[in-house]
């Protein structure tokens, strides 16, 4: 089914066009606009126009390196997976009615059918196709297919910014789920970055009675205590050991933050992993022995979305002072080099304009 004809299914909405513009990573650190043609609609496929896509730091991985861990950009690929937009057309087995609807997409298809799948860690699947990671294409572009029950429908009073944030907001719930993070808790996070100071305000939805973020930026630490946590600790000159939190969820991927945030940790407590640093860090293993700490890796998210979008719509997380870079489709490089920029957290790309 082609997109015009699923198009064609509702009235009163112009026809989706042939071909789309999108900012295409060719190779590492060259980027190009490109007219492409709309991706074509599986049958429970819903297609969204993007309005607003928001800059991961695997973007710019991807930009810089040109790699992330076994997966190589080898050849031309689309990165964002940070996204909203508005449905613009439907496959055959979706509901015409969806046509105009505001959404938040999880961006990514999992199989449903494997082991992993069916136990509920679909994050998990070992086919699993995610976008901006090749070869999948992301949402640097006007147009995007998914699975329509992966489109969730925003209530007008979230902004296209925060459903777009959505999916890093959606980490940091996974974090806090993986933590057990509960009412009362007290939680260490490293890194005051975007993902630390969301990290901190899932913690504080959860319940969380004391939240200490640490990072070596003071600028970054003084908007951190005034967006979710209690406590900032300069990680340059104030020791984290001996805390004796319940969680520590580590947002850094710096070596030096990792074990000296696992000691912070007290007894029968939880260690989450969620920066991207070094394959490999030296642990205090003794200390996790005898602590009988608790400690996982996050990869990604499950069943995050409609939480998400509920914690927005109550005022409970706040998404929209992350954004601190606006740029059309065009300068989408220019969006992907501005987090080295002083007071830069959240770049966000704008497909529509």
């Amino acid at each position: 089914m082609t997109t015009s004809t699923a198009q064609s299914r509702a009235s009163g909405h112009s026809e989706v066009p042939a071909t789309m513009r999108a900012a295409v990573l060719k190779r590492q650190g060259d980027m190009a606009m490109e007219t492409l043609p709309v991706p074509k609609l599986e049958a429970d496929q819903v297609l969204v126009k993007v309005a607003a896509v928001g800059v991961c730091g695997s973007d710019v991985h991807y930009y810089e390196h040109g790699r992330i861990g076994d997966y190589v950009v080898d050849h031309p690929l689309i990165l964002g997976h940070e996204l909203s937009g508005r449905i613009a057309a439907v496959g055959s087995d979706v509901d015409p009615g969806r046509i105009g609807q505001r959404v938040a997409v999880e961006p990514q298809r999992p199989c449903r059918k494997c082991r992993q799948c069916k136990a509920g860690r679909y994050n998990l699947c070992p086919d699993i196709e995610f976008y901006a990671t090749p070869p999948v294409d992301g949402a640097f572009t006007e147009y995007v297919t998914i699975q329509g029950d992966f489109a969730y429908e925003i209530p007008d009073s979230v902004s296209d910014e925060a459903a777009a944030l959505i999916e890093p907001l959606s980490v940091g719930l996974w974090a806090c789920e993986r933590a057990g993070i509960k009412p009362g808790s007290r939680v260490l996070i490293a890194g005051a970055g975007p993902i630390g100071i969301i990290a901190a305000q899932a913690a504080r939805a959860y319940g969380a009675a004391e939240i200490y973020i640490s990072d070596i930026a003071e600028d970054r630490l003084a908007f951190a205590l005034k967006h979710g946590a209690t406590h900032a600790l300069n990680a340059g000159t104030d020791s984290v050991e001996g805390l004796d939190v319940d969680s520590f969820i580590d947002a850094s991927g710096a070596p030096q933050a990792v074990r000296s945030g696992i000691k912070a940790v007290g007894p029968a407590g939880r260690v989450i992993l969620v920066g991207l640093g070094a394959d490999d860090v030296e642990l205090p293993v003794s200390y996790i022995q005898n602590h009988e700490i608790w400690l996982s890796g996050v990869f990604r998210y499950t069943n995050t979305w409609p939480l998400a979008i509920q914690l927005i719509a109550d005022g409970k997380v706040d998404l929209d002072i992350l954004v601190t870079g606006k740029f059309t489709l065009a300068e989408s490089e220019e969006a992907l080099k501005a987090g080295k920029q002083t007071g830069q957290l959240k770049a966000v790309v704008y497909p529509g304009r």
